[in-house]
């Protein structure tokens, strides 16, 4: 009998007023679920946040520990922690500070489970697509929309371009038309770019957009959900393959002749 896994527990550590993590990155595996064997169930627990703002955030990510250990309770196979901003407003190479920190928990708990986030998901499917050079869509205020800027940069990626909505409301940067970044991309200034990040946010919606940026731009478009759906695969030692999920997420002819 083969020892490999055909249903997995994805948790998810979620910000309170965050809606569209649930959403988008179920919509993706299980998307996936038509093409290939593996299934999925989710499981969350939730930080309180509700304004994107630095004290905030901060305050969240404090209590990121708390979810790790819950989520270990249920015994899941990979924790993905969903706030790119989160993260990335506590410092440069936070990322891998915050996951060693939560996966030690798990341990702690006798329960381990790799644990990724959206910022470090991103930052690694830019190198995986090869990007040096990228424009980027954020809903977030125009300094924190910076920090996410800055930290992108710091891991070796320049950006050419930023577009920031200035929405410092959570749940109004959800209720965003999913559809709307097909359009708002053209307001980038995309010359010499490898790649496009039509949503530097998880909780901003961008799925339905994602392709027809790819097609009208002729460039490997990503979004954090994107980004975090590939990285809980490569976790989770799968392939990293779902329709809809763009360049980064095609893989094979089964993906390309389903998308």
């Amino acid at each position: 009998m083969s020892d490999q896994k055909s249903a997995y527990r994805v948790g998810l550590i979620v910000p309170s007023s965050n809606v569209t993590m649930e959403t988008e990155i179920p919509a993706l595996l299980k998307a996936r679920e038509s093409v290939l064997p593996e299934k999925f169930t989710f499981h969350s627990s939730r930080m309180r946040m509700k304004h994107v703002t630095k004290e905030e955030l901060e305050r969240m990510d404090d209590d990121s520990l708390r979810c790790a250990v819950e989520l270990s309770d249920a015994a899941v196979d990979v924790q993905a922690y969903a706030c790119l901003v989160a993260i990335m407003s506590r410092g440069k190479g936070y990322h891998r500070t915050s996951a060693e920190r939560l996966r030690k928990a798990t341990e702690q708990n006798g329960l381990p489970a790799p644990v990724i986030s959206s910022a470090g998901a991103l930052v690694d499917a830019l190198a995986e697509v090869g990007a040096k050079r990228v424009s980027i869509i954020c809903p977030y205020m125009k300094p924190l929309t910076k920090m996410v800027v800055d930290y992108i940069e710091s891991e070796g990626v320049e950006v050419k371009d930023f577009l920031a909505l200035e929405i410092p409301d959570n749940l109004e940067v959800a209720a965003q038309n999913p559809e709307a970044p097909a359009d708002l991309w053209r307001k980038l200034d995309t010359r010499g770019v490898d790649a496009i990040i039509a949503s530097a946010c998880v909780q901003m919606p961008s799925l339905p957009a994602i392709e027809k940026i790819e097609k009208a731009s002729g460039l490997p478009t990503l979004s954090a959900s994107i980004a975090t759906t590939w990285c809980i695969l490569k976790s989770l030692n799968l392939e990293a393959a779902a329709p809809g999920g763009g360049a980064l997420l095609k893989s094979g002819d089964r993906i390309s002749s389903a998308a």
